[in-house]
This record gives C-alpha cells, structure tokens and sequence, in this order.
C-alpha cells in the first residue's frame, strides 16, 4: 500500500464519520421542532437553538468550512441547551400533575 492509498482511506473513513454525524444531527435537529413549540420552554433557549442552525448554514464560520467540527459542535451545544430546558420545564409540570 502506497502513501497515496493510506490517504485515500483515512480521506474515505473522515468523510464517513462525517455523514453518519451529520445524519444523525439531522434527525436531532428535526426532532426538536417538537420542543420548540413548547410553550414551558424559555425563549431565549428557542432563540440560541435558531442562532446555531443560521450559524451551521452560515458562510462565517471560525474554522474553514472544509471543517465541519464548529458548525457541529455549536448546534450540539445549542440541542443540548434546549434539551435541558425542556427537562427543566418538564419536572415542575409533572410535581404539580401529581
């Protein structure tokens, strides 16, 4: 196996990777459409969450766009906020249910 070669399948083996996370971003993304009509949920989550995905299609970005790791992890960050909100706004409702 020549350099080339190795190149070759490390390049193929990134690209991947890259596709199976971006896929499965994109679910999450879809999926939390689902909270941002909650009325329980703060604003300025909902807003932070809008923020990422303008920022995710964005031409600025702090890494080249090659490099999908920032566009990735700022909307990871920004699902993971509006998750705990939901989680936060969820456990008064269900005290008071009980």
């Amino acid at each position: 196996m020549d350099a080339t070669t190795a190149w070759l399948i490390v390049g193929t083996v990134v690209a991947a990777g890259l596709a199976v996370t971006a896929a499965v971003l994109l679910v999450r993304v879809f999926s939390a459409r689902r909270l941002l009509r909650d009325a329980g949920i703060p604003l300025h989550d909902k807003a932070l969450f809008w923020a990422a995905v303008v920022y995710t299609v964005s031409p600025v970005d702090l890494i080249p766009d090659p490099v999908y790791l920032d566009d990735i992890g700022i909307l990871l960050l920004a699902l993971r906020s509006l998750h705990a909100a939901a989680s936060a706004a969820r456990t008064p409702k269900e005290l008071d249910a009980a």
